[in-house]
């Protein structure tokens, strides 16, 4: 029963809160879809943390694509074999995964221990770090002691089953053999993304298109004789 409610009934809870959590936020809180920048407080180590992070992010994104979203009879029909894509997975993903969890960290003590920061912090921000910071650490470790060519292969479970979730026919019986690490990251996965709408991380979704269009802002030199009419 467990299993039903965790891998059957939870994802579909979880897209409805996510999708209608979205709407609801947008349309009761514009203004504050964004995430506050601290820039002007303290820039080096946000620098250098938000680079990590979000650079390590698109290619730990890419993997999940890969890995979940692509079936593997699709590598198979294109010449790629499962030691080929476990030497992928591990030779990319893993140093992707450390890379983004280390500018997570930089951005996280960032967060905590300078005080000007932490004093225009709320406990949203706080937290939402923190729920990262677990989504990342699991994802990292089970792919870490997954290092093993013969060690399990997701591509057949975790895949699958996610899959069939958006063909209304999520089976919980492809996620009875898959390890604690992974099952932890995907549950940790479901607290971020009911959390989500209601946090900073909707900034994610908020593309700056109308800069494309708008009229340069134009910049004059205040003369002297407009300072006299002044």
């Amino acid at each position: 029963m467990s299993g039903q409610i965790l891998w059957v009934i939870m994802p579909y809870i979880v897209f409805t809160i996510f999708i209608g959590g979205h709407i609801y936020r947008y349309q009761h809180d514009q203004f504050g879809w964004t995430a506050k920048s601290s820039e002007l407080l303290e820039k080096k180590k946000l620098a250098v943390g938000s680079t990590l992070f979000h650079w390590g992010m698109l290619f730990v994104i890419g993997g999940h694509i890969m890995g979940i979203l692509i079936p593997e009879g699709f590598y198979h029909a294109i010449g790629v074999t499962e030691h080929i894509y476990h030497k992928m997975a591990i030779w990319v993903g893993l140093p992707a995964g450390i890379t983004a969890l280390t500018g997570l960290f930089i951005l996280t003590f960032r967060r905590l221990f300078d005080k000007r920061i932490r004093k225009t912090s709320s406990a949203s921000d706080i937290l939402t770090l923190f729920l990262l910071l677990f989504v990342m650490f699991s994802g990292v470790a089970a792919t870490f002691l997954n290092i093993d060519s013969k060690g399990f292969d997701y591509r057949t479970t975790v895949g699958p089953w996610f899959r069939q979730i958006f063909l209304f026919r999520a089976d919980a019986s492809l996620m009875e053999s898959v390890p604690l690490w992974f099952k932890l990251h995907i549950i940790m996965g479901y607290v971020v993304f009911i959390l989500w709408p209601f946090t900073r991380l909707v900034h994610v979704f908020s593309l700056p298109l109308k800069y494309l269009t708008r009229s340069y802002v134009v910049y004059r030199k205040r003369s002297k004789r407009n300072m006299q009419h002044m």
